[in-house]
């Protein structure tokens, strides 16, 4: 923690003077030293402290190098909240895991129980509520997004309300086959060669959604179930997989009608002649602190817990009723460019104490999780372990625990978790 303050105060005092260089340096030097801290410690990839300090200080380090027109110099209340999302998380986590006892993944995990036949039926439910979902849609809206030419925004206009929920459900599917597969499949081949189809088809349906999102975050999780689970990845598997999703994404970017020149108009990068494999990526990581920004800056009045609670609203239907609840605008700095932070809308509800707070209870969650991972009986609590990883892996993009699909993911594996664990 002292060399995160060393280098986040030569971060904001370089800033102030105009070095943005060395400002962005400065954080993203110690991003890398926190997670080889953690990963030092523990042995684990996938050490949620470390991941979270990788990303959220390493994504803060990225948008300090201001590459883009759209940035600005930051509040001194911006840097205040920045620091203290991760002061709080860090510590936190620290000291909930040294209560417990941690020492890392050394600690011999007990068998987990044998769940390949409620898997192996959870995947079909799942997967068969995912299509119809998908091809409800498809009928009701009158058209598939990856079939449209000229429609930049048809993945958003591709959704049916209180049915939406269920076709993206399918992303679950692949980490649930990860787990199917290494707890060593089925003896009736037949069903190993069913749970390799459902799979692709729950790939299938995020690509003819036109979802880069989805995509991915069905393939990082059941990467990350894979590291949760065995505790080792081979660096082979991750460049294959790196390797597939490349031209993948590059597909649906096109057939999202983004071509380079629209995307550059966007993004406004101080260089012109940047590269789109770099300005893309970048401003989908430094935007998210700029919009932050400008909420501190034009926030007239906080909402003290109804941003927050949005899953409510939304899931039990009580935004039709009392549409005030969800009626608040969002604060960005360019209409295109919508993604926030894990920590916006709690600024938005309880300014920088809102900040503070909900750090310290994701580091404790995340400590919770870290602890079980060694003694891990129910195979969804690798999933649960792979989501939340993937959450501090993208903390910089979204709120992710004021989404109602992230809720509802949970509910989802919560259902299937008590299946594993009650039918035998």
């Amino acid at each position: 923690m002292i060399v995160y303050c060393i280098c986040y105060a030569a971060a904001y005092l370089t800033a102030r003077l105009g070095q943005y260089y060395l400002s962005g340096a400065s954080l993203m030097l110690a991003a890398a030293y926190l997670y080889w801290y953690d990963y030092r410690r523990t042995g684990n990839l996938l050490q949620l402290r470390g991941l979270f300090s990788a990303f959220w200080v390493g994504g803060q380090g990225v948008a300090c190098l201001k590459l883009s027109r759209l940035q600005t110099d930051w509040s001194i209340k911006t840097w205040i909240c920045f620091f203290l999302a991760f002061a709080g998380f860090w510590c936190c986590f620290g000291l909930l895991s040294l209560a417990a006892g941690d020492e890392g993944l050394q600690v011999r995990r007990r068998r987990e129980r044998d769940s390949v036949r409620p898997l192996y039926y959870s995947m079909i439910a799942v997967t068969a509520v995912s299509v119809a979902a998908f091809l409800f849609e498809a009928v009701y809206l009158g058209f598939v997004p990856l079939f449209l030419r000229g429609v930049p925004h048809a993945y958003s206009a591709f959704h049916v309300t209180g049915v939406h929920y269920f076709t993206v459900a399918c992303v679950l599917v692949p980490s649930m086959a990860v787990i199917f597969f290494r707890q060593g499949g089925s003896r009736r081949s037949y069903r190993n060669t069913a749970v390799v189809v459902m799979t692709v088809i729950c790939l299938l349906i995020p690509i003819l959604c036109v979802s880069r999102f989805q995509l991915i975050f069905a393939v990082v999780t059941a990467l990350f179930t894979y590291i949760a689970y065995s505790g080792r990845v081979r660096l082979r598997t991750v460049l294959i997989l790196s390797a597939a999703m490349l031209p993948l994404y590059v597909i649906l970017t096109i057939a999202r009608s983004h071509d380079i020149t629209y995307l550059n108009g966007i993004f406004e990068m101080k260089d012109p002649s940047t590269p789109i494999f770099i300005s893309q990526p970048y401003i989908y990581i430094a935007n998210n602190y700029e919009n932050f920004n400008c909420l501190v800056d034009a926030l007239p009045a906080h909402t003290f817990g109804i941003r927050m609670l949005f899953p409510l609203w939304t899931l039990t239907g009580l935004k039709f009723f009392f549409p005030y609840l969800i009626s608040f605008p969002i604060y960005i700095d360019k209409e295109e460019l919508t993604t926030l932070t894990l920590f916006y809308d709690a600024y938005y509800d309880f300014s920088v104490l809102g900040v503070a707070a909900f750090s310290c209870i994701l580091g404790a969650a995340a400590a919770w999780l870290d602890s079980r991972l060694k003694r891990m009986r129910n195979p969804m609590g690798f999933v649960l372990y792979a989501q939340f990883a993937f959450y501090m892996v993208l903390s910089f993009f979204t709120t992710w625990f004021s989404n109602p699909t992230t809720w509802f993911y949970f509910a989802v594996m919560g259902l299937i978790a008590f299946g594993c664990y009650w039918v035998v």
